[in-house]
């Protein structure tokens, strides 16, 4: 049954429709609210604004729920893979065997860049950041695979799609490469989606490269858990680029720049980097009065999140991943010692138990790359290979809206009104 709200400026009321979705809270459609009042809501941040209708993925901040296409994180990051959580994202449904082979062969064939790309690279100063050159690079796709780039064409679209997904994982690993000073290594399509990434970043030309299974399942997932997360920054990001009518290559570069951001995808290596503050066990409770302290500077980073008002549900899985990978590797580190004893400090601390101040994905999942190897400053780069599957699929739902329209946000002006031009000579 359907409702309206009204609302009231002066002595006139205006009614707007309320729509419900298939779950979560219901909005009240002002598409026409400016035509018929001359007015715009006033939303920075967009956190009371749906910009878009979708059917990707849900999220309950409060009861800590996160689910793709009704699937939930937890049973799909347990008994699923990555690539078919890419199938899932970006096709609709679970796959068939038959499908997801196919799927997996697709993007397999896909894996290997343009050879020019490698000057791209050698571009780049040795110590610039992976998230740099990826932004770079992935930009410049567009110029390589023009076959690719018509969005009006559903089948460009696809492959379009496919490229993307299958050639991050090589960039990634050739950023990682190019600052270490080591060969690119290319792609093996005998090893899966993750390990083929795990031996493009690690392995070498002159030996044989194996891939640790509990580092390979570990890694895809971590690809699994950030795939997609909603309408945040970066995905609307993204959104915002495709909207124009930009080619999936250009829209993809510009998520990659919004989430270089560290307010948003460098969360997981400033909780490294605090743990690396930290140093050692015996300072952990010290630590932990700073915290609590309003006028010390000094925040936990990887503890609680913007949109989990409960306990982040990705972490729950990356919880028992980090002891897995830890145990995996025979891991000596204080530092990740010090991540075990703060986690178990500050779940039975009261302060952080009232206010909900649980580890979240960034927390563990910083953990476990630095146990794999990788630099804090790869964290950010992975995190946009395994976003790009999520991206893709938001940008394919968002081309197939036909009341899809370019993003326009609108403003409450606060500069000068109208005034006359003063000649320099008078001023």
């Amino acid at each position: 049954m359907s409702s309206t709200a009204t609302l009231s400026i002066g002595d006139k009321n205006f009614d707007y429709a309320v729509r419900s979705g298939s779950v979560g809270p219901d909005v009240i459609d002002i598409r026409k609210l400016y035509a018929q009042t001359g007015a715009f809501t006033f939303d920075p941040g967009f956190t009371s604004t749906a910009a878009c209708e979708s059917a990707l993925t849900y999220i309950d901040g409060d009861e800590g729920v996160l689910l793709h296409r009704g699937y939930s994180i937890e049973e799909l990051s347990e008994q699923s893979s990555f690539m078919e959580v890419a199938y899932l994202l970006t096709e609709g449904e679970l796959p068939s065997r038959e499908q997801l082979e196919k799927f997996t062969y697709t993007i397999t064939r896909h894996t290997m860049v343009h050879e020019q790309l490698a000057q791209f690279f050698r571009g780049f100063r040795r110590d610039a950041h992976p998230m740099a050159i990826m932004c770079g690079v992935v930009g410049a796709l567009s110029a390589f695979y023009h076959d690719s780039t018509d969005i009006n064409d559903p089948k460009q679209r696809e492959i379009a799609s496919h490229r993307l997904i299958a050639k991050m994982p090589t960039i990634a690993a050739m950023a990682y490469k190019y600052s270490v000073g080591q060969p690119f290594m290319y792609p093996d399509n005998s090893l899966s989606y993750t390990g083929n990434f795990l031996r493009m970043t690690f392995g070498v030309p002159a030996e044989p490269y194996v891939v640790n299974p509990v580092v390979e399942r570990a890694l895809d997932r971590i690809f699994i858990l950030h795939a997609d997360h909603e309408q945040n920054a970066s995905t609307s990001t993204v959104r915002l680029a495709g909207s124009s009518g930009a080619n999936p290559f250009a829209c993809i570069a510009a998520g990659i720049a919004c989430l270089w951001g560290p307010a948003h995808g460098g969360a997981n290596e400033a909780a490294l980097n605090m743990l690396r503050e930290i140093g050692t066990p015996d300072r952990i409770a010290h630590y932990i009065e700073r915290a609590k302290d309003k006028n010390d500077p000094f925040r936990l980073m990887g503890f609680g999140h913007r949109v989990y008002k409960n306990y982040d549900p990705r972490a729950t899985v990356m919880q028992k991943t980090v002891r897995e990978v830890l145990t995996a590797l025979n891991v000596n580190d204080p530092i990740f010692e010090v991540a075990l004893q703060l986690e178990e400090m500050a779940l039975s601390d009261s302060y952080f138990i009232e206010k909900k101040l649980f580890p979240n994905v960034d927390f563990y999942s910083g953990i476990i790359l630095s146990a794999i190897g990788f630099p804090t400053s790869m964290f950010t780069a992975l995190f946009a290979l395994a976003r790009t599957v999520g991206w893709i699929a938001q940008w394919i739902e968002m081309i197939s809206d036909p009341e899809q329209k370019i993003g326009r946000p609108r403003q409450l002006y606060t500069g000068p009104a109208m005034r006359p031009y003063v000649p320099l000579s008078a001023r």
